[in-house]
């Protein structure tokens, strides 16, 4: 009982932070939601399909938390609908065939993917700079239909909502930032929903699952951390229109860095 009131207490301010962070950086919450679902579930003694149920259940709040960023930032007028509408399709084909991928993963590789990629993530938030840019424009097609592709895919595998790859996207093509993290926000409801259907369908059949599951999405979480994160999404998004948020990134990616590493150590060494 102690364990599950643990549980409980973990995701609601996991919940609350990872609203926080969607609304502030538009990046739907994932990097946070994922690490600590698999901890939980670990801790819980569900270890052999932890991580796979930390991204599906992360995929499944991102759908609820990246709707309410869009929302939140559109009243201030700062979602480009035009991008959404040309990149979308592309984006929630990458991300069918990312959970597809996902699925014939072991916990341990899908493990190493996120840390991986989380650790290049934290660079990028700790380094990266609003005024990189690429060119004045988004490109056209093929290269459309291939970054979009790569950032469903690469999204669907680590549990994240896409604005971390969206974000720096639209801003070294031209994009402010204000209207990047609103309109990245836009990427995780297309990232999200396939996603975590995929998720769910791959681990269906599959046993020793944490309780009260639909394949590797665990309900419970996911309606624990989707209510305390709709809650305070809005207020992130409040503050990204009103704050430098340049110290706040590089304390992010620390603490990103810090979590990485210690999740790429747990896999390769035990």
């Amino acid at each position: 009982m102690e364990h599950y009131l643990i549980y409980l207490l973990t995701l609601l301010a996991v919940g609350a932070f990872a609203g926080l962070i969607a609304g502030l950086f538009g990046i739907g919450g994932g990097v946070v939601m994922v690490p600590a679902m698999y901890y939980t579930l670990v801790f819980l003694g569900y270890p052999e399909h932890a991580m796979h149920a930390a991204v599906g259940t992360s995929l499944a709040v991102i759908v609820i938390t990246s709707a309410r960023s869009v929302l939140a930032h559109a009243k201030k007028g700062a979602v480009d609908f035009g991008v959404l509408k040309k990149w979308c399709p592309w984006i929630v084909l990458g991300a069918l065939a990312g959970s597809a991928i996902a699925g014939a993963i072991p916990t341990r590789g899908l493990v190493v993917i996120f840390a991986l990629t989380a650790l290049v993530l934290s660079l990028q938030f700790f380094f990266g700079r609003a005024d990189w840019k690429l060119g004045d424009d988004l490109p056209g097609q093929p290269f459309r239909a291939l970054l979009a592709g790569s950032i469903g895919i690469m999204s669907a595998l680590m549990g994240i909502g896409g604005g971390v790859f969206g974000v720096t996207l639209l801003t070294v093509f031209g994009r402010s930032i204000h209207v990047a993290v609103a309109t990245a926000a836009g990427f995780g409801v297309a990232i999200g929903f396939p996603a975590a259907l995929g998720f769910v369908i791959t681990g269906w059949s599959v046993a020793d699952r944490a309780p009260f599951s639909l394949g590797f999405v665990s309900m419970p979480g996911f309606a624990l951390l989707a209510i305390t994160a709709v809650v305070v999404t809005p207020l992130g998004a409040s503050l990204a229109h009103r704050l430098n948020a340049a110290r706040l990134r590089q304390a992010f990616a620390i603490g990103l860095a810090l979590v990485a590493l210690n999740m790429l150590r747990s896999a390769v060494w035990g």
